[in-house]
């Protein structure tokens, strides 16, 4: 394993889809990087455990359990296990999803 990764080396977006990267993972954590291309969304899901999202780049709307959250680079938002939630990307956006145990 690397002992360390530079992630802004990583990002890259397909036009209108999504792509993701494992960047760790292991019994605990869960550590990825999701690029969307811009116009694209991922539909309401549900988080299988509790984690974060950090977003590094990008514009569009995180809604959290109905609440819209404007993502811009630097943004964290806290996910409780079994929230509701999804993602518009207005322009081409990259985040980190962490989720753990």
């Amino acid at each position: 394993m690397e002992n360390y990764k530079n992630i802004k080396e990583l990002i890259e977006y397909s036009k209108g889809g999504i792509l993701s990267k494992v960047i760790f993972k292991d019994v605990k954590n869960d550590i990825t990087l999701f690029c969307l291309g811009e116009s694209t969304e991922i539909t309401e899901h549900t988080s299988t455990r509790q984690g974060f999202v950090f977003v590094l780049e990008g514009d569009g709307v995180f809604n959290l359990e109905g609440e819209e959250i404007k993502i811009k680079s630097g943004v964290m938002i806290f996910l409780k296990k079994k929230v509701v939630h999804s993602i518009k990307a207005n322009k081409d956006t990259s985040f980190i999803l962490s989720l753990y145990s």
